[in-house]
């Protein structure tokens, strides 16, 4: 897999590498709207949460720094959420929404190790492990339909009622399945999130007539 611009981005850019507070981060316009929502949002790691693949980028050990808004590897580099990551991942649990991670890296233990050190700061101005709002977690190689399939057993929750964010276009074919995905090109962001809750909702005729 070809790597996706140098180290040398990171840290360079304190926007796409510090996770921001959740209460500077305005809530996705579909939050807040009456419609609709789907019952699990799931997101990809690697370019959709955060600005690298923690499988080529990243070198274990990691230490967390500034309280956990970032995470340093063994030679220094600092890796972090896209800014609006921690104010949505906040939000979705304040609407009641559960959370998952579907990701095919090839470095699952060092994904996990990343979550568990990245603290979300939350609206109760205390913060909490990146790890602890995802409750169903699929990070090992291979195919997304295998992870969506898991995550339909562990939850009972239908495929129509799930939205996906990533950012390669082969895992549409989760949508097979009945899963809508939304393709995002640099990063989850608020205009994201709603993009992807309006395509989930048109998809299943949920918006009125």
């Amino acid at each position: 897999m070809p790597r996706r611009g140098a180290n040398s981005s990171f840290g360079s850019d304190a926007t796409t590498t510090t996770t921001a507070l959740p209460e500077k981060t305005a809530w996705p316009a579909t939050f807040t709207d009456g419609l609709p929502l789907p019952k699990i949002v799931v997101f990809d790691l690697d370019y959709t949460l955060w600005p690298f693949w923690v499988d080529t980028h990243v070198t274990g050990p990691l230490k967390a720094q500034e309280g956990g808004l970032k995470v340093e590897d063994r030679y220094g580099e600092g890796y972090g959420f896209y800014s609006d990551v921690g104010g949505i991942l906040d939000a979705l649990k304040q609407k009641g929404i559960l959370i998952g991670a579907a990701s095919r890296t090839h470095a699952p233990d060092l994904g996990r190790e990343m979550l568990k050190l990245l603290k979300i700061p939350n609206s109760s101005s205390s913060s909490q492990r990146a790890i602890d709002y995802f409750d169903y977690q699929q990070i090992y190689p291979g195919d997304k339909t295998t992870h969506f399939e898991r995550i339909h057993r562990d939850s009972k929750i239908a495929f129509e009622d799930m939205l996906f964010f990533d950012d390669e276009s082969r895992n549409k074919n989760v949508e097979k399945l009945g899963v809508v995905m939304q393709l995002v090109r640099d990063g989850v962001t608020i205009n994201e999130i709603d993009a992807g809750v309006r395509k989930w909702r048109k998809r299943h005729n949920k918006v009125p007539n």
